[in-house]
């Protein structure tokens, strides 16, 4: 099973999702429909504390062809209704879920690692779920 994690800039959560994912063996990857120019300083520190190193990572545009290889869509929370093309969305909705997360811009380091605990949770689960 393949997971896309989908949010706006693609510097942050779906930064997390995917390397969390990744790093317990699962098959992701990430994308955001205005992706950043950089993932979040604060991100790339949180998760240099739990050993994952995402800060050669470089945000990505969401395509049509990563929305057709996924098996499964992970929206962390962005109102990406709002900016997505309405192609994109047509065919992310068939397969998606909203997890609802905060925004972890522009939060002290405090709050971003308990958006990290969460989305590092809530992979854990997406693992055990499918195996």
């Amino acid at each position: 099973m393949k997971f896309l994690f989908v949010c706006i800039e693609n510097a942050g959560r779906s930064k997390m999702a995917e390397a969390f994912a990744r790093s317990i063996g699962l098959n992701a990857s990430s994308a955001g429909t205005v992706p950043a120019s950089e993932v979040n300083p604060t991100v790339v520190k949180v998760m240099e504390e739990v050993g994952i190193e995402i800060s050669q990572s470089k945000p990505k545009y969401l395509d049509a062809q990563m929305i057709d290889e996924a098996d499964r869509i992970i929206l962390m929370g962005c109102s990406v209704e709002s900016v997505c093309p309405a192609v994109l969305l047509g065919k992310m909705k068939k397969k998606s879920e909203d997890w609802n997360l905060e925004d972890p811009k522009g939060k002290p380091i405090e709050e971003v690692r308990k958006i990290r605990d969460e989305i590092q949770a809530r992979v854990r689960a997406l693992r055990n779920h499918n195996k």
